[in-house]
């Protein structure tokens, strides 16, 4: 039976009859009281009930609105629901209001209607049905978040119409029952897991960018609030692994987004924060999340065991996929970020479908999970700025959503190799495509674009990479941009007859190439390595001398090392997307 079946005077409004009961996690038909149906009385997680005068007063003035209605209509006095909108029935003929019965059914609403209309109102995190208990359950969200303030944080906040910078953090701290095979017995913790995860200012794409622990780098100087207020003040190391950033002499996260800025040059918005029991909780709430495994496996340390193919994982079996290290790969931490990247993947996909976003339950439950999981800096700290937040990364779609690995090179001050450095040509490659948001999957998508258009502006005959004598000049501004690119074109692409000539006498908006006629043949092998434009090609009316070098002029458009002037550079070796389904081996 629905609302327009029922006889009264009041047409409930149709959005409003579907009310989500929190307990059960499931939607119900409030009915009419008079009728001798009782409405639901469950009230949502953390809500508080009213207490006596507001109660009364509420009854009083509900009451005064139904006894009017009675004595109007002569319709049987029905119990209001809180929170429902009610607007006047069409009048009969004569104007007469339609006698009970008497009033045309109308269609139901189609499943897939009700879908939307429940997943939206959940996914705004308005999770209950109106009034105090959505206010109080609303407020019970806010108390679980854990609130971290960053001395001194260079960032202005997440803003709507810019690029944002995110930094992933998964401590290793023992924290909760069952986790005490894993971590440090009594330890702080370590920056253990470090993703930076950058999305483009368009919201089309996003970037997440593992950073090993094990990576040797520099922890500047930073602050921290100490719990009693005051601040303190924690020297750099010149030479120490990545993981030291947090936790270690009382460094808080703030210490870690100052260590990712040193590293790679892009300034942290905001971090989010994770211990063990984050991964138990988030991947129980969602019910489970899917991954596959090429053989099985049966690790004695982290105690997973699973079958070869597809499994769905969640809690205690979930934390030991992801800290499992001996039984993928080299049994590196290299290779066990792989298997975390291709568990997250998985996770978000897990989010994204269909299963979890018309769950109203799964989705109270991720709410609750995510909230006591998480510590986020003060600048996110709270419900609204969270959806906010969130409501901007729905947008990305888990296809443009790249993993990849800050690019490593075994340390070659170490003669047993246990750490490593960035790569002196790879990383500064990456990092460029960051700070000039620059998508890893859309340079997937026109690389071969912009290779085919460089051969149809460029033809001719080509020397070969070690026939190329050039000299390089910095007036794009960027310090170092020289000698990252000699670097490149040494190391990576065989240029060996190239020099660094320091800083042009003045920047340049554009990057340049001069050659002379006999050294045509040397400019079009550089132009297709460096992807310059034909119009970057300044030939002179003279042949030069014999040996005598290019000119090469890194202008205003230089984006980094290896980066085409005209174009996305070559994405990372080992980038996988988010929508891509692969198995651990």
């Amino acid at each position: 039976m629905d609302a327009h079946s029922r006889g009264q005077a009041d047409e409930i409004d149709p959005a409003d009859q579907w009310v989500l009961n929190p307990r059960t996690g499931n939607y119900e038909l409030r009915l009419n009281h008079s009728a001798g149906q009782s409405a639901p009385q469950s009230r949502p997680r953390g809500a508080t009930t009213p207490g006596p005068r507001s109660a009364e007063g509420s009854r009083s003035a509900e009451g005064s609105r139904t006894d009017r209605r009675s004595r109007t209509t002569g319709a049987p006095a029905e119990a209001p629901v809180p929170g429902q909108r009610r607007r006047r029935a069409p009048d009969g003929p004569g104007g007469q209001q339609p006698q009970p019965g008497r009033r045309k059914r109308k269609p139901a609403k189609s499943r897939k209607k009700k879908v939307l209309l429940w997943t939206g109102g959940t996914m705004a995190l308005v999770l209950v049905a109106g009034g105090v208990g959505a206010y109080a359950y609303y407020e019970h969200l806010n108390g679980n978040i854990n609130k971290v303030d960053v001395v001194g944080a260079e960032s202005t906040g997440f803003k709507k119409d810019q690029a944002v910078n995110i930094l992933l953090i998964g401590t290793d701290k023992r924290t909760g029952d069952g986790n005490e095979g894993y971590g440090d017995k009594n330890s702080p913790g370590h920056a253990d897991t470090t993703i930076l995860f950058h999305v483009s200012k368009d919201r089309t794409n996003a970037t997440a960018m593992s950073i090993p622990r094990d990576l040797k780098t520099e922890i500047p100087e930073c602050q921290t609030k100490m719990p009693d207020g005051t601040i303190k003040t924690i020297p750099g190391q010149a030479d120490e692994r990545f993981n030291v950033s947090l936790g270690q002499s009382d460094r808080d996260p703030g210490c870690t987004m100052r260590t990712v800025k040193k590293l790679t040059g892009v300034t942290v918005d905001h971090f989010m924060m994770a211990d063990f029991n984050a991964v138990k909780e988030l991947t129980t709430a969602v019910g489970g999340v899917k991954v596959c495994l090429v053989k099985p496996v049966k690790d004695k340390d982290s105690k997973l065991n699973l079958p070869a193919g597809e499994s769905t994982i969640q809690g205690e079996q979930a934390l030991a996929f992801v800290r499992t290290r001996h039984s993928f790969g080299n049994e590196s931490d290299l290779d066990r970020i792989k298997v975390q990247q291709q568990f997250l993947s998985s996770m978000i996909r897990q989010m994204k479908s269909d299963e979890t976003l018309t769950s109203p339950g799964k989705l109270l439950d991720l709410a609750e999970a995510a909230t006591n999981a998480l510590t986020v800096d003060s600048g996110i700290g709270s419900i609204g700025k969270l959806k906010s937040l969130g409501e901007e990364l729905a947008k990305i779609d888990a296809k443009n959503i790249t993993f990849t690995t800050l690019p490593v090179i075994d340390n070659p001050a170490e003669k047993i190799k246990a750490t490593v450095v960035p790569d002196p040509v790879k990383a500064p490659q990456l990092f460029a495509n960051l700070k000039s948001d620059i998508s890893l999957t859309e340079v997937k998508k026109k690389q071969q674009d912009a290779k085919n258009a460089q051969a149809a502006l460029l033809q001719g005959k080509r020397s070969t990479a070690r026939e190329v004598r050039v000299d390089v000049y910095n007036g794009s501004g960027i310090q170092g941009a020289a000698q990252s690119t000699i670097n490149w074109l040494q190391v990576e692409q065989g240029v060996t007859r190239s020099t660094n000539k320091s800083n042009a006498p003045e920047k340049a908006a554009k990057t340049t190439l001069e050659y002379a006629p006999n050294q045509a043949d040397q400019a079009r092998k550089l132009a297709d390595l460096m992807g310059l434009p034909a119009t970057a090609l300044k030939p002179g009316t003279q042949d030069a001398e014999a040996l005598a070098p290019m000119t090469l002029v890194l202008g205003s458009d230089f984006k980094g090392a290896g980066v085409p002037i005209t174009g996305p550079a070559k994405a990372p070796e080992g980038a996988q997307t988010a929508d891509k389904k692969v198995c651990a081996q």
